[in-house]
């Protein structure tokens, strides 16, 4: 009987070790998402929300199918002159809870194909790629928020200082 068994055990240690080097995935969560209202005939509005991932990852891409070109922006300040310029990639340090905002890193949706209302949700699909290379998509449903609309408004967490 212990020779039968003696494949058995060796296969499941060999599907016990196997497990262990299959690389746990990285996950990256979406907080606070959501998309500020344009006007009629806007061209661009923004997308904003917190990203937290578990390991040492990138924001690599975002896409929507409300606008025709969707790029990650960031703030610059050249003098007393505000500007924006398109960022290639968002690094996600592990752990780390990186916010994309109205001031800083943020999401643009340009070449709207329609007005984008109060009380809509905006479909967007990010493209996260872990520090092996490995790339997972994530579907978020931002909700859009009034043009007066600020960084933290809705946000249902009580602070404590």
């Amino acid at each position: 009987m212990a020779v039968l068994l003696q494949p058995i055990k060796r296969g499941l240690a060999a599907l016990a070790l196997l497990g262990m080097a299959l690389p746990a995935l990285a996950e990256t969560t979406v907080s606070d998402a959501w998309v500020r209202a344009t006007v009629p005939h806007q061209q661009s509005t923004g997308a904003f929300m917190v990203l937290t991932a578990t390991s040492d990852s990138k924001l690599v891409g975002v896409a929507s199918p409300v606008a025709k070109t969707v790029q990650v922006h960031e703030m610059t300040m050249n003098g007393d002159v505000m500007g924006m310029r398109e960022v290639k990639a968002v690094e996600l340090p592990a752990g780390k809870a990186v916010s994309l905002d109205p001031n800083g890193l943020h999401v643009m949706l340009m070449g709207l194909h329609e007005q984008v209302k109060e009380g809509q949700q905006v479909p967007l699909t990010l493209t996260i790629e872990d520090a092996k290379g490995a790339k997972q998509t994530l579907q978020v449903q931002a909700p859009v928020r009034a043009l007066t609309a600020e960084a933290g408004a809705g946000h249902e967490h009580a602070h404590q200082h």
